[in-house]
This record gives structure tokens, C-alpha cells and sequence, in this order.
């Protein structure tokens, strides 16, 4: 087992001491803590020393997180003029190909799409590798990339550096750490798993058929703040935002089932702040730095209860608030209760309030479902579809026809 130390604000110094010292990292920290810059000042610090064609591999379980620690790569190295490649799932092949071509100093990948390259991509390969890091590492196991990982570890020197980084240590990244890691030195903010520490942590014990009206409600009642709102389907994700935006919302939505440009360009107008409320699977809850949330609903629980630390790690405000809505998902919720140590408070809301909503919401909800399924036949259909808008904002536009919504359609237009 791994010495274990504790980091603090100097974590990214002690990360880059210990590589001095050559030895492999396990980084165990909250989403917002650091990470990506803990091994990016040490691997850019040692390409600075013994420039290299590519030198180090980033592995990551998501392509939004991909682009997002080549961004903090770009931004950290500028003055070195580095270079980085992302390959993810989704993009061309062929702009891969030929980016892998002018030999980056830096590759950011996921497991499956750097696979394809390096068994079809000519002439590329990653013999002479001096750093891998592999950013949360649980999540890369959990989506059954180990089979990836396995073939990546093969055709890479064993003569490296290793920077394993995790929110939580499952027994898989204990595996991976005993097959790829050599004299590790743990390091961990904390041994025990926790939430933000001014985290606002509230619940909603609700009947399913009403769920949609209290999360209209919540909006309504914590209006001009900003919003992550998680879902467990794709399905679930765009039928709730197509929902809120015939309400008048500035909802958008982030799943697996959008195309790359469209996911990106979601999670690039929420950033921006153009949107003010973004929905999401868990494919947003990893990694992702979005400094403005400011609400965090669970509008569906996470069957996993470390997804519950992690969906709320991506809001990094002061005091952050995390809802959970509850149906039938009591049991799931008290396995919460029992991992973060503390028995959370209900969310005062008024229902007759809500009742009154009723009506507008079973009219979006409607509307919603009419729009979804023409969106669905539109793909069909075919694939270059000019509706085909995974952002719900080229939709039919039956919102307009909302009673009482924001956009309903003014006379003479």
C-alpha cells in the first residue's frame, strides 16, 4: 500500500517533487481542487526540460472533459509553445489523423477512440511516451474501458511516469494501480468521502406525477440563479428541456445522443452564461469546471451514491445548493445519507403554489412530447436534417402556443 499524505494549497508543488523523485502519482481529489494543474505544471515543466514529440497521454472518460483540460494545457504552456491533440469520439477521423500526424507534444484522449487510431492511424504510435495520466480513473473503468486501458498499457514504455487522478478509489482503480503504477506516493484532500463544505444540501419527497411541476416551481422560486439539472437518460434530458423552453426557460440541454458540436456548443453558451439552465446526464458531472452554478437538481437520483459528490463538484460558488427530487427513491437516497455522514433537510415549498402550475405544465408537457417525436422522425428521416437542433432552439416552435409561456407569439407577427 502507498504512503498517503494529505495535500494542501501546495499540492501542485509536493505532485511536482515527487516527480522530481520518480515516483508515480495516485491524486485523490473533488472535481475543483486542481487536478488537471497538478500534472500539468510537472509534465510541461519536464517538456521544457527535454523537449519531446509527443511526450505525455491524458486519458479521460468524457470528450467535453477532453477539450477542456487541451484548453488548460494551451493555456498553461503558451509561453512554450505547446502543442496538444484531442481524439475523441464524435470528430473525423481523417482531422485526427492528420493532427496526430504533426506529432503533438501532447495527446488528450478516451480510451476507444485512441485504440482505433493507433491500430488504423499509419505511422503513429506511442513508443516513446514520457507521461501518462489517467484523470478520473474510477469513471474510466466504470464505462468498460478496461479492456482500452489494458491494450493502451501494452504499447506503451514501461519506462514512465504514471499520474493516476480520481475523485473516489474503487477496487478496479486499485487494480489499475498495482498493474500500472510503480513505488506510488497517495495523495488524498480527504480519506473520507464528502461534499463541498458550505454545501446547502436539501430534499423533495414527491409523487411522480407532479415531479415536473416542482421543478418548475423550484426554478421559480430560486429564479436568477443558474442551474445544473441531472437526468439519468438522454431521453429524459431533452423532453425536460424541450419542456422548460416552452415555458419560457433559457434551458439547454447535454447528453450522449447529441452530436460532438452540438455538446460542445451546449456546454459553451451555459459557460458563457447565455443560458441559464443546463441539462444533463452524468456525462457533465465528471471533470467539468463551470464556475457559475449555482443550483445543482438531481432530478433523477443517481443510482451510484459517489455520482451524488461528483454531480455537485462541478458547482464552485461559495455556497453552493444541491435538490434532490424523490419519488420511489428512498432507498437510494439514504445510501447518500449514509456515505456523505449527515442526515439532510426537507425543501420548504408551498404546495398549493404548486398546484397552480398544473395546468401550464401538463400543456408543455404536451407540447414537449409533440416535439420530441417529430424531432425523432425528422432523424429518421435523414441524418443532415437542417431541424436536426439537439439545443431544442430550432424546434417546430409549438412552445409559442404555451398559454401564459414567455414565448408565446404576439399579435401581428
Amino acid at each position: 500500500m502507498p504512503p498517503e499524505l494529505d495535500i494542501d494549497t501546495k499540492s501542485k508543488e509536493f505532485v511536482a517533487e515527487t516527480v522530481k523523485k520518480g515516483r508515480d502519482i495516485i491524486g485523490l481529489a473533488e472535481t475543483g481542487s486542481g487536478k488537471t494543474g497538478a500534472f500539468a505544471l510537472p509534465i510541461l515543466n519536464a517538456l521544457l526540460e527535454t523537449p519531446q514529440r509527443l511526450f505525455a497521454l491524458v486519458l479521460t472518460p468524457t470528450r467535453e472533459l477532453a477539450f477542456q483540460i487541451s484548453e488548460q494545457f494551451e493555456a498553461l504552456g503558451s509561453s512554450i509553445g505547446v502543442q496538444t491533440a484531442v481524439i475523441v469520439g464524435g470528430i473525423d477521423s481523417m482531422s485526427q489523423s492528420l493532427a496526430l500526424a504533426k506529432k503533438p507534444h501532447i495527446v488528450i484522449a478516451t480510451p476507444g477512440r485512441l485504440i482505433d487510431h493507433l491500430e488504423n492511424t499509419k505511422g503513429f504510435n506511442l513508443r516513446a511516451l514520457k507521461y501518462l495520466v489517467m484523470d478520473e480513473a474510477d469513471r474510466i473503468l466504470n464505462m468498460d474501458f478496461e479492456t482500452e486501458v489494458d491494450k493502451i498499457l501494452k504499447v506503451i514504455p514501461r519506462d514512465r511516469k504514471t499520474f493516476l487522478f480520481s475523485a473516489t478509489m474503487t477496487k478496479k482503480v486499485q487494480k489499475l494501480q498495482r498493474a500500472a503504477l510503480k513505488n506510488p506516493v497517495k495523495c488524498a484532500v480527504s480519506s473520507k468521502y464528502q461534499t463541498v463544505e458550505k454545501l446547502q444540501q436539501y430534499y423533495l419527497f414527491i409523487p411522480s406525477k407532479f415531479k415536473d411541476t416542482y421543478l418548475v416551481y423550484i426554478l421559480n422560486e430560486l429564479a436568477g440563479n443558474s442551474f445544473m439539472i441531472f437526468c439519468s437518460t438522454c431521453n429524459n434530458t431533452q423532453r425536460t428541456a424541450l419542456l422548460l423552453r416552452n415555458l419560457g426557460f433559457t434551458a439547454i440541454p447535454l447528453h450522449g445522443q447529441m452530436s460532438q458540436s452540438k455538446r460542445l456548443g451546449s456546454l459553451n453558451k451555459f459557460k458563457a452564461k447565455a443560458r441559464s439552465i443546463l441539462l444533463a446526464t452524468d456525462v457533465a458531472s465528471r471533470g467539468l469546471d463551470i464556475p457559475h452554478v449555482d443550483v445543482v437538481v438531481n432530478f433523477d437520483i443517481p443510482t451510484h451514491s459517489k455520482d451524488y459528490i461528483h454531480r455537485v463538484c462541478v458547482a464552485s460558488q461559495p455556497e453552493p445548493c444541491q435538490l434532490s427530487f424523490l419519488r420511489y427513491d428512498v432507498e437510494l437516497f439514504q445510501r447518500i445519507e449514509h456515505l456523505i455522514g449527515k442526515r439532510l433537510p426537507v425543501f420548504p415549498t408551498q404546495d398549493d403554489e404548486v398546484m397552480m402550475l398544473t395546468e401550464r405544465v401538463t400543456e408543455a408537457q404536451r407540447f414537449a412530447r409533440m416535439e420530441l417525436r417529430e424531432h425523432g422522425e425528422k432523424k429518421k428521416r435523414t441524418r443532415e436534417d437542417a431541424g436536426d437542433n439537439d439545443d431544442t432552439e430550432g424546434a417546430i416552435g409549438v412552445r409559442n402556443k404555451v398559454a401564459g409561456g414567455k414565448m408565446k407569439k404576439r399579435k401581428g407577427r
